[in-house]
This record gives structure tokens, sequence and C-alpha cells, in this order.
């Protein structure tokens, strides 16, 4: 199948792999011929053209945006090359590239106007809160791959930077209304309404001051997480206990009856893995969306290129939101203030974002507190086994009398939708211990100061003539700030002050043209330092060659440094039964020396319990026989990760520049890759007695700990995107990429959570005048099934299969653009992970009323 794509992919010329903006086609033939001049600045933090680019970058502007299948921008960045799109919810998305994707990816920045838009005690931004509207956009820029030698947010797998409308040049009013329909033909819900409504207005009140103004609210009801695979199939396997028979059930979307809810008793003389019942996801969260965000800006020209801007940034988010565990987010906001100075030759900005996540709660924890909150586990796992013995007793077959003692210990368990239920609810997100509650009250803050400056292109340019070399240097400055709140983060050496956590760096680049301007080369320098940490060097190396300026080869070589994030280093909380401790000695000194791998603590229980079960040994027997399988964790305390990436790529154009090609290849080589490892602590201190803490579930303690591959983890993958204009209106094209992990599986519990699918492929046809001012597109995508692993679930997710199509019309009279289409038209709900929602079908109209069209 994935050949066959390749196939389709080659000989139709498709389309998608880089978007062009506007500014690069000629007035007279809009869409038949493709020039790329236009100026990009993420690549290299300078302007330069996307031909000419030292890597893969992406790029699409507001016009594409409104022409494409996709509802907004944020949705139309997932057809971009090598683009991942994970769904946490319908107003919670998460990109990635280059594999190692994770639901707060922390290896992929997401840049506003060049401000990192990231919630600040996770290190990743919270989707689109801080994001601009459709209606601002200028331009995105997408670069996939290793970033952080220019730029030193940890941006390992890519970064993308959302360029908006500046208020000089774009004033006026804008309006925007979508209207969407969503969980069509779905029996447990119903047909849903989506809408949007958004706003910009832009005005001069001089040639020197302008401001503008968006605001941008939605509302709906999210995508449902209901999946009820079992994760725990073979928890009774040894007894022929199955499916529906299996008492140890551990629904993906069910929560309560996780490992740190299950017990083995012994029963009968034989050994059951028996679970606490749980709630589902939908019992114990509301999926109503409603989400409103804006932006103020204040813009000051001293002359035509010299440019002083202020910026305030805020949202209110109500909706579902996905880290480890789920969580829903009432009330939660983020706010962020910036200053920044522009020249020809200067940039320094500086920001502070501040996040307060309000009324929000962990559902997974809300669903374990509620069922705990009538009945202790001593309490019932008593009551079970008690009805147990007395069923089995009486006659009553195995699988009966488990359903019954579940029945009989369940009693006065609350019930989802009564007045009790929702009592209970509401008490329990008003406690921040998630032993005994399950509200997420966290304020953090960030504070942010960057300046760059190009001395040849001014102050140094007899140095320029000269040598022929430009330089670029920049620095950046960063504190994280967060509140000990005591049960997310604890400050461990100044108890009730605010903890503080910091870096800064610096780079200089240097670039010359040889041979005609035909070879550029470019190197750059960067140095960090973040607290806890040395100073690490991050060097990178590009050599671009131009035989013409259709034809463009390239290469790269470049170091990054990944130091953990705030929420790697110091997270202190107990989730669903499992302690997870931050990386940093200060947090988990005497942890880490102490644990034994989950991995080989399942194994050794596993083993007991046949035995028991099958072999007739006796508890103490198979405890002694089996306690070699125990191993004492090998991993330590956090390290910054570090990557070397090669990349090699063309861009040209072809057939009187009718066609657009680029192809790149990359190899990346990860050391002291940071993951997280599952690791046990024994309750007691006798070192005799340790196979027997690690026998039962109740004489240990759970640990999730971040930490370091042992190995090294190599990445490699390619792409190729085309793009054809076929006449002055109508364009076909396409991608597809490929990403593989090699890295030597040993067992060793360790999660390389790489998390990708083998291919991703986009074909697309799109015209602007299908007939008299009628516009369409249609988009096909197809992803390949592929193994995810996290803490909250692990599994195969399935092959995924989506059209997407629009159709559009202006009414120039009226400056209005008339928008009406779908994602996922067939409707066939599908997951972008496991323990995610099935994203089913969106229809929508989307009405956008400018001053020009």
């Amino acid at each position: 199948m994935n050949y066959l794509f390749l196939a389709l992919l080659l000989t139709s010329a498709p389309l998608q792999a880089a978007i062009l903006p506007d500014s690069t086609i000629t007035p007279n033939d809009s869409l038949s011929r493709i020039q790329l001049n236009d100026v990009v600045i993420s690549a290299s933090r300078v302007s330069e053209s996307i031909l000419q680019s030292p890597v893969s970058i992406e790029v699409i502007d507001a016009r594409r945006i409104q022409l494409s299948a996709q509802p907004s921008y944020f949705d139309a960045i997932e057809n971009l090359k090598g683009v991942q799109l994970l769904t946490s919810s319908l107003g919670f998305k998460v990109y990635n590239t280059r594999g190692f994707a994770a639901t707060t990816n922390v290896r992929f920045v997401q840049l506003v106007d060049g401000r990192d838009n990231q919630a600040p005690h996770i290190g990743a931004p919270i989707a689109s809160a801080l994001a601009p509207s459709d209606l601002d956009i200028r331009q995105v820029e997408l670069v996939p791959g290793v970033a952080s030698a220019l730029y030193g947010l940890n941006a390992l797998n890519g970064l993308v930077n959302v360029l908006t409308r500046n208020p000089f040049d774009s004033p006026g009013l804008s309006i925007g209304q979508k209207t969407g329909l969503s969980h069509v033909d779905d029996a447990a819900v119903g047909a849903k309404l989506y809408a949007e409504n958004s706003l910009r207005y832009a005005h001069g009140l001089s040639n020197r001051f302008a401001f503008k103004v968006n605001l941008i609210y939605q509302q709906g009801y999210d995508w449902v997480a209901g999946n009820r695979d079992d994760l725990n199939p073979n928890g009774n396997a040894s007894l022929g206990l199955m499916g529906g028979d299996n008492p140890a059930y551990d629904p993906v979307n069910g929560y309560g009856n996780e490992a740190a809810n299950r017990r083995t008793l012994t029963l009968g003389g034989k050994r059951y893995s028996v679970g606490r019942t749980g709630y589902y996801e939908a019992e114990v969260t509301d999926y109503r969306l409603r989400n409103l965000r804006g932006d103020i800006a204040l813009h000051y020209r001293f002359s035509p290129r010299f440019e002083l801007a202020y910026t305030y940034q805020g949202a209110t988010l109500d909706n579902v939101y996905q880290r480890t565990n789920r969580f829903r987010l009432d009330h939660y906001r983020l706010d962020q203030h910036s200053l920044s100075l522009t020249t020809p030759s200067v940039q320094i900005r500086a920001y502070q974002t501040h996040e307060n996540t309000g009324n929000a709660y962990n559902i997974r924890s809300m669903a374990e507190t509620i069922d705990k909150s009538f009945k202790t586990d001593n309490g019932w796992f008593t009551d079970f086994t008690n009805q147990f013995n007395i069923d089995t007793k009486a006659g009553v077959p195995v699988p009966d009398a488990l359903r019954d003692a579940r029945a009989v210990a369940d009693k006065g368990r609350p019930v989802p939708g009564t007045p009790t239920f929702t009592d209970l609810m509401a008490k329990l997100r008003a406690i921040n211990n998630w032993d005994i509650g399950a509200a997420l009250q966290v304020q953090s803050w960030m504070y942010h100061a960057e300046g760059q400056a190009e001395p040849t292109r001014m102050l140094w340019q007899r140095f320029r003539q000269q040598t022929g070399l430009t330089m670029q240097a920049g620095f950046d400055l960063r504190w994280y700030v967060v509140f000990p709140d005591g049960n997310y983060f604890i400050n461990p050496t100044e108890p009730g002050r605010n903890l503080v956590y910091g870096k800064t760096g610096g780079f200089v680049q240097l670039s010359r043209l040889f041979f005609d301007d035909k070879l550029k080369v470019a190197g750059s320098l960067r140095l960090d330092k973040n607290d806890y940490f040395d100073a690490r060097l991050n060097p990178r190396l590009s050599v671009v060659y131009s035989p013409t300026d259709a034809h463009n080869i390239r290469a790269s070589f470049q170091n990054g440094y990944r130091f953990p994030s705030l929420f790697e280093g110091f997270t202190n909380i107990n989730s669903g039964g499992v302690k997870r401790v931050g990386g940093l000695p200060i947090m988990s000194q005497g942890i880490y020396e102490n644990v034994y791998l989950v991995t080989s603590i399942n194994a050794f229980q596993a083993a007991i319990t046949t035995d028991v079960n099958t072999n007739k040994l006796t508890t103490d027997q198979a405890i002694q026989k089996n306690k070699g399988l125990l191993k004492q964790s090998p991993y330590t305390y956090l390290r910054p990760e570090q990557v070397n990436s090669l990349e090699m790529g063309y861009k040209g154009l072809f057939v009187r520049q009718r066609l657009y090609m680029e192809v790149d290849v990359y190899y990346s080589a990860y050391q002291n890759f940071i993951a997280q490892v599952n690791a046990n602590l024994a309750k007691g201190k006798n070192p005799d007695s340790l196979v027997y803490y690690f026998s039962s579930s109740t004489t240990q303690d759970r640990y999730r700990l971040w930490t370091n591959s042992q190995t090294r983890v190599y990445n490699y993958g390619a792409s190729v995107g085309l793009r054809y204009s076929l006449t002055q209106h109508w364009s076909v094209g396409g991608n597809a990429s490929f990403a593989r992990l090699d890295r030597a599986e040993n067992g060793d519990g360790l999660e390389s959570s790489f998390n990708t699918p083998r291919w991703i492929t986009n074909l697309s046809v799109s015209t602007s005048n299908l007939w008299r001012g009628l516009g369409c597109s249609v988009n096909y995508k197809h992803q390949d099934a592929f193994l995810w692993q996290s803490e909250l679930a692990s599994g195969t997710v399935a092959a995924i299969n989506t059209l997407d199509a629009q159709v559009s019309y202006r009414l120039q009279g009226l400056r209005l653009l008339v928008k009406a289409g779908g994602t996922n038209l067939a409707n066939k709900p599908y997951y972008s992970f496991i323990g995610g929602p099935a994203v089913g079908g969106l229809y929508y109209t989307n009405l956008v009323w400018e001053p020009k069209l």
C-alpha cells in the first residue's frame, strides 16, 4: 500500500509539500509559474529565499489557508510535508516532525512572531491557546528537524513560527464566522454544533502609530475518548479468564482500574489478579468546549524600518487536555505580555507568560478518588474476597462468582449522573492532592529576553566587503518560576518560596558566498547554560550549492542539546497510584539507587502466578524459584539530551517553473535520550525480604522516573514533496515522508516512545477558479499504523485514511468569502494515539468578511 501511494504521488506530480505564498506568484499568471523568492526567517534567522534555505522549510500563507480543505491554519499545517498531528481534543492539537511524538511535545517549539507560546510548567504549548486567528495570519513557517543551534529552545524535532499581519500594512476590519457539525451518526452523543467567531481590527492613527485587536471565541462539544479495549487482557490468562470474564479488566479510557488499583488475591488456592471497577472518562468529565482568546498590539514606527511593538495575548480555556493523564481544563488561563524592537540590523524582544490552571482537574485522579471515597481498597478487596468464597463454596461457577463478588463489593458506589455523584465531583476538584482529590492547581511564569544583531549589515559593511563574511549574533535569557502548590511542585531547597529554573545562551553565525555566489557556506556556534548543568556547545555547519537559480542542493550537520524541562526536572506528584518524581538529584536522592524495574517485577509476579495456578507450587516455592527475574534499575539522574543530525536535500523548479520539488533525507543519533522508566521501591528495608515485598502490590511503592537512555537512539528518514501548476488556476501535488527508529531493544523497561508512523502521505488538488470565481480543494491523507507507548496507555494505532474537501466563492462586491467543507468526510472515527479521543467528521461553513479579498 505504501508503494502505491508513493507511485501515485510521483506520477501525478502532487501538491502540498511546499505551499507557496502569494507573493511568489506573478500577477498575470497566478498559478502557472512558481517563483520561490519569498523571504523566510525561521530557518536561519535571516532573510533568504525558500530555495536557498540550508534546511527544509514549509511555508503556507493566508490565502492558501483560506483555500485549503481544512477549516483553519492550525488544521492545514497537518498536511505539510513530514507533519504528524495528535488530536487530544477538538480544542487541543499537537504537532510533531521526525519522530518521538508525545501529547506534550517538549522537542517541538511553537512560536508566534518569534515568541514561544508554551505553557511554562510543562515546557510545551497548549495547542492554539496563545496563537492568532486565521484573520491575522501573514504566513506560517515550519522547520522540521534540529533547530536548537540557533534557537536554543529545545527545538530538537523542529519548530513552527506563526507570523501575523502588521497593523500598518494590513489595516481595517475583518470578521469570520465558522459554523460546524460534529458527532454525526454518533449514537452515544448525537450531532453537536461547533462555532467559532473571530474579529480583527487594525488601524493607523498616524504614519507612526497603529494598533490591532483580535478576538476569537470557540464553542462546541469535544471528541470523546471512549476506547474500551482491554490494556490487561492476559491478567488472568493462566486461569482461562479472558474478555468479559477478566476481573483485572483495564479499559483504555476507564480510570481507577489500572495496575495501581489491582491486587493479587489468593482465592481457593489460586492467584487472581483483581482490579477495582473504576469509571469511564465520559462519566467524570464535561466535554463542552468553550475557548476564548485574543490579543492587542500597539506599534510605533520611528522610521519605516525602525519599529517598537507591545503585544498582549490572553486565553481562557474550557476543554479536555492531555499529558500523561487526561485533564479537564476549566477557566484555565494563559497571559503573555511582550515588547519588541525591530530595525534592519537589530531585533530585541522580551516577554512574560503567566499560567494559571484555574479549576482544572485530573480526570484519572477524579475517577480513582471517587471509587475510593465510598470504600477503602482494604474494605473493597475484603468484601470481594468474602463474597467470592461464599459463592464458590455454594457451587457457583468462577466467572459468575467473580461478577457477583464485584457487585457486592461495589454496593454504595456513587452512580454517575446522580446529585451525590455531582456533589462529590465538585468537592474533589477543589482538593489539591491527588491521593484524596483531583485538582490541578498550578501557577507558573516564564520570563524571556533575547536579542539578535547583524553587524555586517550596517556597522561593519567594510568588513563584509573586504572578507565577504556576513555575521549574525544573538543571546537569550530565560527563567521559569512556579508556585510550589505542594501537590504538583515543591521547592526542595527553600520550602514555601517559588521555585526558579533558568538558562542563558547565545550564538554567532557566519556565512560567505563562493564561486560567483553559487555556493553558500554558513556555520554557527551556540553556547547554553542551564541551572544544575554545565554549559553545552551546539555547532551547525551548512552548505547550499545553487548551479542555477532554479536548482539548489544542500547539506547540513548540527549538534543540539535539550535540557530537562521544569516538569521533567522538578515534578513531584502522585498520578494514579504512581509517584512521578523529577530527575534532578535534589528531587529524587535515594530513590534511583534502590528501585527495581517494573518490567522485571511484572515478569516475576506472572511467573509466580503461573507456577501456583498451573504447576501446583506453593506461593513461597514459586517466589524462591523465580526471584532471579527481579532486576535492579540501572538508571540514574537526568542529564541533558544530545542529538547529532546530518541532513541533505534538494529543491528545484522544472517545466518552465510549473513544477516544484523538494527532497530531503536525515539521520539523527541521540545520546542520553530523555525518557521515563517505571520502577518500584520496596516498602520494607530488610534486604532478605525483597523478593516477598515485590511479590505483592501492597508492599511496594510505584514510581515513574525521568531518566536517560543508556544506549544511543538512532532515527532516520526521508521525505519528498511536489507541486505542479497545471494551468493558471489549477494545481496538484502531494508529499510523502518516511521515519524509522533504529534502536537495539534490550528489555530494560525504558520507553523510547518513538510514536511515529513509518509513512505519512498527502495528495491534493486545488483550483482558485473552477467556475466564475468558485474555488475548491480536496486533500487525501494516509498514515500507517504504528506502535504508541505512554504511561496512560500503549498499543497499536490503526492506519488512518481521511478525505477533506471544500468549495469556496468570493463575492468581490461584498468583500465576502464563503467556504463550505468537511474534514474526515467519510466520518469514520479514528484515533491519532492510544488513550486519545475518536476523531470523527467535522462539516463546516466559514464566512470571512475583509477589507480586501
